[in-house]
């Protein structure tokens, strides 16, 4: 089985967001997921693309390839910092975990965050999720408990 980290094309997005379905499941927040197809296509496809994507494509021993997981990422920028990349996912699908598919995509993010000359990488974890936890400290990642998360509903922003 031979693991390719490459940049997402097009035809890549069915696959993606049947990850992103995946990973809601597992978060127990299914109905969350708001995001179209369609949606996702224009958003990093479309003239002014909003995101960053890289795959994990596994070739199986029959010569036939599948997408095990994904990296999403984009930039956006801090008082404090200058110049970052947000992290919003990495996800690889249950039957391929374990397999270092979720370190290939980190590297393949932190790669550009240096090619690009971002001054952070930053991202979330939910705090009971403890395999990924585990899997950022092994990193270095810097656990920031007294952050905490502000957000905003589609609704509350029309309503405001």
């Amino acid at each position: 089985m031979q693991i390719n980290i490459r940049k997402a094309e097009k035809p890549d997005l069915p696959a993606a967001y049947r990850l992103i379905c995946e990973l809601a499941l597992f978060e127990k927040a299914p109905e969350e997921v708001t995001l179209t197809l369609e949606q996702f296509e224009k958003d990093g496809f479309g003239p002014q693309p909003l995101y960053f994507m890289r795959v994990a494509e596994i070739t199986l021993p029959d010569g036939s390839a599948e997408i095990a997981g994904m990296a999403l990422f984009f930039f956006c920028y801090s008082t404090w910092k200058g110049k970052i990349l947000y992290l919003d996912d990495v996800i690889v699908t249950g039957q391929y975990r374990g397999l270092g598919i979720g370190k290939l995509l980190i590297d393949e993010v932190f790669k550009f965050a240096k090619e690009q000359q971002v001054n952070q990488v930053r991202w979330h974890v939910l705090d009971w999720n403890t395999p990924a936890v585990e899997f950022y400290k092994k990193l270095g990642m810097k656990l920031e408990p007294e952050w905490v998360t502000c957000k905003y509903t589609k609704e509350q922003i029309e309503a405001y």
